[in-house]
């Protein structure tokens, strides 16, 4: 089963990609979706729209789990982050792949054992979950949204079903 992990953002969006194989995890590849900050933000938003939407038809996955928008202090950062967010669940969806969604804590306590992580705690443990991997920070957050998915995704199933 190939899971892409997503991590949103305006600027930078993370993403990667994992196989897995009953309780094995396997990288595939991981990378960073940049969109130049000079743009409006509808084309801010397209570009990464279609950014996400090459990496879901190069890399296969079956399904897509993305992490939950963090609610910061700037209600108006807060706002564009949910817009990229839409955006970045939009272009899974699009390519007909079921989309789950986990929170930032959970993310991090199904990686590092604790739900208040910091990146680069979150990035040691992915290296180690997926040894060979040297993510940083986007790339790192997004495998970690994969591994979650991985380890939940019965569940999530479950739930969604019973929806």
């Amino acid at each position: 089963m190939r899971l892409i992990g997503l991590d949103p953002g305006l600027r930078l969006t993370g993403w990667g990609v994992i196989d897995v194989e009953g309780n094995r995890l396997r990288h595939v590849a991981h990378g960073v979706v940049k969109v130049a900050a000079d743009r409006s933000l509808a084309e801010r938003l397209r570009d990464l729209f279609e950014g996400v939407a090459v990496v879901i038809a190069a890399q296969q996955p079956l399904e897509a789990a993305v992490e939950e928008t963090f609610v910061n202090v700037n209600p108006a950062s807060t706002l564009k982050l949910g817009q990229a967010r839409g955006v970045v669940m939009l272009a899974p969806a699009r390519a007909g792949l079921p989309v789950f969604e986990y929170a930032t804590n959970l993310v991090k306590k199904s990686v590092t054992g604790t739900g208040h992580a910091d990146k680069r705690q979150i990035a040691m443990m992915v290296g180690r979950l997926l040894p060979g991997v040297e993510a940083t920070a986007d790339a790192a957050d997004a495998l970690a949204v994969a591994i979650c998915h991985a380890h939940h995704r019965a569940t999530a199933k479950r739930i969604e079903a019973a929806l």
